[in-house]
């Protein structure tokens, strides 16, 4: 049995389901290949985000996280069966050892309101290095640097309009600003990532959710996801 294989249809409808709406966008565009290692990479994520979401006390989401990481850390034939999305890091082939820098991402996020700048880069940072990880998964280990670079310029401008605190959204966005340049090529196998940087700087800049689902936004989704430009 193959890899992939062993991901049940159900599962993978329940990991789709879990993800936000622009992630199930960017989903889309992500070739039979590399549908399903995008889609393990991005219902990480916002599993991730949901342990945060939902837990009370930091420390709560610092044990939750853990496991997380502890999970990462191991080869996947150590990992439990019934668990949909470890299911779906098979697909990576033991690349999945580099997400625990998404964890340690999200982690930095547990700290006490305002959060400083520098928590807000380690996340995005933590971001970028799973891009660059999906990169050596999908075989495009040439633009694993390019994936890394634009996955924190996505982070940064998706905190931007979903943190609570207005003084962390003024300096995600401040952070996102500074470090925005001319968006790289990718192969077709990484223009999911494309997509999710499009409308999130699209959103950071009109300053509203609804701006990533306007029919230009959506247009221009479409061209990327396509196209490459």
């Amino acid at each position: 049995m193959t890899e992939t294989a062993e991901m049940m249809p159900g599962n993978e409808q329940i990991l789709v389901a879990s993800l936000p709406t622009i992630s199930r966008l960017a989903l889309a565009y992500a070739p039979g290949p590399a549908r399903l290692p995008t889609l393990a990479l991005l219902g990480l994520d916002a599993r991730l985000a949901g342990l945060l979401r939902h837990s009370r006390e930091p420390m709560l989401a610092q044990l939750r996280l853990a496991w997380w990481r502890e999970s990462l850390g191991r080869d996947q034939g150590e990992w439990p069966e019934g668990e949909p999305l470890l299911a779906a890091l098979r697909s990576w082939n033991g690349e999945h050892k580099a997400l625990t820098a998404l964890v340690d991402g999200w982690e930095a996020l547990t700290g006490p309101a305002p959060l400083p700048g520098e928590a807000l880069a380690a996340m995005a940072r933590g971001r970028g290095e799973a891009f660059a990880a999906l990169a050596r998964a999908l075989g495009r280990e040439a633009e694993a640097e390019a994936a890394s670079r634009l996955g924190e310029q996505w982070g940064l401008a998706d905190l931007a309009v979903r943190l609570g605190d207005p003084r962390e959204r003024a300096e995600a966005a401040a952070l996102a600003g500074a470090g925005k340049g001319p968006r790289p090529r990718l192969s077709r196998r990484l223009r999911p990532l494309l997509v999710l940087h499009a409308l999130a700087h699209r959103r950071l800049d009109k300053g509203e959710e609804a701006a990533a689902f306007s029919p230009a936004a959506l247009l221009k989704a479409m061209r990327l996801g396509l196209l490459g430009f």
